[in-house]
């Protein structure tokens, strides 16, 4: 039963119980509170979303302060740029679009590192160049061959000339150092030949665009060098150094986190997982190295490296490391593996294992400290040979691993008369075949390291010989 009662701010209605009790129903709100309440909650979300925002830019910039040098940079390189349409003297004498063709160059052409820049200015100039007197030269011949045949010419030269270009870039060497030249190329020729047919004023038109892309690209090279410049030789040889370091770091936590008691294994495996992602990092940085080579050769001398620096040499480092990174990715599966050998057998291997690991890491870091010095290292033969003893007893130690299932002799008095049983030299005590697999593939992973460890060697003394590296003194680093 339901009773209505006037308040002042409208009616309330109430619904009484047999208990003599009541309950208050509360009215819907109307469309325009729904409407308001959606607003306000939208609101609030774009402004957490957009503060969310705010906070990881400022986490990027503070991570990395070069980027956001890199943005005024650019904003320099623009401003500049822009003075050829404010000030009269300039846009009289490069024509009005001598502006926004050169500001056109600096938004494509600027790039974070200096070898990039320099790369992609080189390959916009001399590609700007090349099709714009070649498409001069194509709109003469078909202007002079009269007005049946000009498009005939213009198109058969479009033809002909892009499919080339096109067809170069497939080229792995041209793909490397000229691929962006060979797409400016084809761009500027098209627009150039076919442009001359309904324009007149063509070679004007030509003489202002290329003035306006070098005067860019120009100003593009002079600031990117000058002002806070980020080479990528350096960048290319701190990534070397660094994925040594972590290489060196993932292989002794990989063989530590392997031969620990059972005891520690809760508490060991975040820092296992920590040390791990170093050789994942080795292995992800080849697209890295590659682009940072391909700008490094580029660049002009700075710092310690000369013009001529065999920034190749480097590839070749990186890849000996991933080779040596596909084997801690199978010896990182050993660890986590199911089956693990009982306590006594991998006490055998414990020493030498460990021994193997350490001397590894050794050579590793002093291969690291020769490229970071740049001075030959009078250490590092005596750390391979050290390596390759320690490899020699781990071979050993695997020799000997199965006496350990061969059983204790039983005197002949003890044998019952009566009981024929085989002869001792065929009783073997059964061998935990699938609870020691993975502890032998550990074993053969350190030797193949060690193997590969030494392709890095000889791929750091090929660049100690070409880069013309300083001996040492002998004294330890």
């Amino acid at each position: 039963m339901a009773s209505e009662k006037e308040v002042s701010n409208g009616v309330e209605w109430r619904i009484k119980i047999a208990d003599g009790s009541s309950e208050r129903l509360v009215p819907e709100a109307n469309p325009a509170s729904r409407l308001l309440l959606g607003l306000k909650s939208f609101v609030v979300g774009l402004a957490l979303k957009v503060w969310k925002f705010l906070q990881k830019a400022w986490d990027l910039g503070v991570d990395d302060p070069r980027k956001v040098i890199h943005c005024l940079k650019v904003g320099m390189a623009l401003t500049v740029v822009s003075l050829f349409y404010y000030m009269r003297p300039l846009y009289e004498g490069f024509g009005k679009n001598a502006a926004m063709w050169a500001i056109m160059t600096v938004v494509v052409v600027f790039e974070n590192c200096v070898g990039a820049t320099v790369y992609k200015s080189l390959n916009r100039v001399c590609g700007t160049f090349l099709a714009g007197f070649l498409g001069l030269g194509a709109h003469s011949v078909a202007s002079q061959s009269g007005q049946r045949f000009e498009p005939i010419i213009v198109g058969a030269s479009v033809f002909l000339l892009a499919s080339a270009a096109t067809f170069s870039r497939f080229i792995p060497s041209v793909k490397a150092r000229f691929d962006y030249g060979a797409m400016i190329f084809i761009l500027t020729f098209s627009l150039v030949s076919v442009s001359g047919y309904r324009v007149d004023e063509l070679f004007e038109m030509a003489h202002h665009r290329i003035s306006t892309i070098i005067i860019g690209t120009s100003l593009c090279i002079i600031i990117s060098m000058l002002v806070c410049p980020i080479w990528a030789g350096q960048e290319l040889y701190t990534l070397i150094t660094r994925n040594m370091d972590k290489l060196t770091t993932s292989l002794d936590g990989c063989v530590e986190e392997y031969f620990k008691d059972s005891g520690s294994v809760v508490e060991s495996n975040k820092e296992c997982h920590k040390k791990l992602q170093g050789y994942k990092c080795v292995l992800i940085s080849k697209a890295a190295e590659e682009s940072m080579a391909n700008f490094a050769r580029w660049e002009p001398g700075h710092g310690p490296f000369n013009f001529r620096h065999p920034w190749q040499q480097y590839l070749k480092i990186g890849s000996s490391m991933r080779s040596c990174a596909y084997c801690l990715e199978a010896l990182n599966g050993c660890i986590n593996s199911e089956n693990q050998a009982p306590e006594y057998i991998k006490k055998h291997l414990n020493n030498s294992s460990l021994k193997v690991s350490s001397n590894s890491s050794s050579v590793i870091r002093e291969l690291a400290i020769t490229i970071k010095t740049m001075k030959k290292s009078s250490n590092i033969h005596s750390l391979v040979g050290e390596m390759n003893s320690a490899v020699q007893e781990l071979q050993n130690d695997l020799k000997s691993l199965p006496k350990l299932f061969n059983p204790p002799s039983m005197p002949e008095a003890d044998t019952p008369e009566n009981k024929k049983i085989e002869p001792i030299s065929r009783t073997m005590v059964k061998m935990p075949l699938m609870e020691i697999v993975p502890l032998l593939t550990l074993a053969s992973l350190l030797i193949e390291i060690a193997t590969r460890i030494s392709g890095i060697v000889d791929a750091v003394g090929e660049l100690e010989n070409l880069a013309e590296f300083k001996h040492a003194s002998n004294d330890k680093c």
